[in-house]
């Protein structure tokens, strides 16, 4: 084994969440030994900035991240890796399948914050807050990529991107426009909301937000762009790829 991929408890150096509250020095320390370790038996670590562990306080506080505040706060949280892990660890992932992060936690309510439509949720609003904290994960990953290019980049010559999660979706009928849009609207639910989105592509809308067929009021009013192309370019996407469906009209819609 040449490499070692492991996450970051962002909770477990920052156990209020913010720079504010304090860094957890044992905390630094824990990932120091196993970064040192790897290295030590000429084994690269690969780091993940969040794996969908959200320090509680941040939770409790502002919704996670439902809230804009969020943005901020990773990227003080990013910083602090950067500095001082940033030394030996050359490869950088933002944010772990921000897809499932989003739609489990917010749409179907089967992972933490537990949220959705249902009753048996927590709250929350499936047609509205996954797009929320789609946006808010978008930036606060462009937050992250623009101080790791500007502030340390060139001094510790590593890379940043974003691992993302996607199904395939094939059409059910090779002829049928219908299914052929059906499998598009799969993907752009999947995948295209952040591969268009993430720099460097900008801010460009995947093709369901302007689809007459699907609500597209929580998409439109993330159309302005935060940040420019320039300021968060990154290096690379690590997708992550485990099995393909057939799609058709009728079940695309549901």
């Amino acid at each position: 084994m040449d490499s070692y991929r492991f996450s970051i408890s962002w909770s477990r150096i920052l156990p209020n969440g913010k720079l504010s509250g304090g860094i957890n020095q044992e905390g630094i320390d824990y990932y120091n030994n196993l970064i040192n370790e790897l290295l030590d038996k000429g084994i690269q670590p690969f780091v993940t900035l969040f794996h969908w562990d959200l320090p509680q306080v941040l939770e409790d506080e502002y919704g996670g991240f439902l809230s804009s505040q969020i943005i901020d706060d990773f990227q003080d949280y990013a910083d602090l890796c950067f500095k001082e892990f940033g030394d030996r660890v050359k490869y950088w992932n933002t944010l772990n399948e921000p897809w499932l992060f989003s739609n489990g936690g917010y749409a179907l309510g089967t992972t933490a914050p537990g949220r959705c439509s249902e009753p048996t949720c927590l709250g929350g609003d499936s047609g509205i807050e996954p797009y929320i904290v789609t946006h808010n994960q978008i930036l606060a990953h462009a937050k992250a990529v623009h101080v790791y290019k500007n502030m340390y980049e060139a001094v510790q010559k590593g890379q940043i991107g974003i691992t993302l999660v996607t199904n395939w979706f094939v059409p059910l009928g090779d002829n049928s426009i219908p299914d052929k849009k059906a499998t598009q609207r799969a993907l752009d639910f999947q995948f295209g909301c952040y591969i268009n989105n993430a720099p460097p592509q900008g801010n460009a809308k995947p093709s369901f937000t302007t689809d007459p067929m699907t609500n597209t009021s929580c998409m439109n009013e993330f159309n302005d762009p935060t940040l420019s192309v320039e300021e968060a370019l990154l290096d690379n996407y690590r997708i992550d790829y485990y099995y393909r469906h057939f799609y058709y009209i009728r079940s695309a819609i549901k």
